[in-house]
């Protein structure tokens, strides 16, 4: 009875507004570009940052191995968005600014570096050891067994995981706003701020995330199927 009584409350005709969400569609798409940007940017940061926190995590060296475990810890066990309120507030009072857009793609490069090199760890890893031998005893140097032989073959393990910590970042720069980044959440608050219909603007900014994320998945099933080398 209450949930009925619930439903009954519920202006399901202010739910969402088909014309309001089409007049600002065009706006609330000129920040699409920049969130696939940011998007782009922070993974490069991160596929780049992560791999080489990958090799010292798994490096014989102490002093290798424990500041890349303490970095990967420490951006693992924090929220994003704290560290983009350190490096877009905090900075300043050291003496260093960045723009807004600066301060997102370095957050989330650095924060996605974590993951990602949790990921290529555990991809080069399981990759039989008996491929590095056989490499040795064919002559091939450490970096030449690692990029010819062992990374093709840890990419197709790779890439789903890869592929999701691309979404989440991806839906991420939502938090961008909060620094003042115009990418779409920002727009939508624009129009927001003008109407007062918040549910209407959200949900289209929703809409246009949900079909951004089906095709950066489609194209990870690409990808397997390209890299998959070993079912043929």
């Amino acid at each position: 009875m209450l949930t009925f009584t619930i439903f009954q409350e519920i202006e399901f005709d202010k739910l969402f507004n088909p014309k309001l969400a089409w007049e600002s569609l065009p706006l609330v798409l000129e920040g699409l570009p920049l969130t696939v940007a940011i998007s782009f940017a922070g993974m490069a940061i991160g596929l780049i940052l992560g791999f080489f926190l990958a090799l010292g995590r798994t490096s014989s060296s102490l002093f290798l191995r424990w500041p890349t475990r303490l970095y990967i810890s420490f951006m693992r066990g924090t929220p994003i968005l704290v560290f983009l309120f350190i490096l877009y507030f905090g900075l300043p009072f050291i003496g260093l600014t960045l723009s807004a857009i600066t301060a997102a793609i370095i957050a989330f490069g650095m924060n996605s570096a974590a993951y990602i090199a949790e990921i290529i760890r555990s991809s080069l890893g399981s990759v039989s050891k008996g491929q590095w031998e056989s490499a040795r005893a064919l002559g091939f140097s450490k970096w030449q067994t690692l990029w010819y032989i062992i990374v093709p073959q840890a990419v197709r393990v790779a890439m789903p995981p890869l592929t999701n910590v691309f979404l989440d970042l991806v839906k991420a720069t939502s938090l961008a706003a909060v620094i003042s980044v115009p990418e779409m959440i920002q727009k939508a608050q624009t129009v927001i701020g003008r109407t007062a219909d918040s549910m209407t603007l959200y949900l289209l900014v929703a809409f246009i995330y949900w079909p951004l994320c089906v095709l950066i998945a489609t194209f990870q099933e690409y990808l397997e199927r390209k890299f998959d080398f070993y079912n043929k």
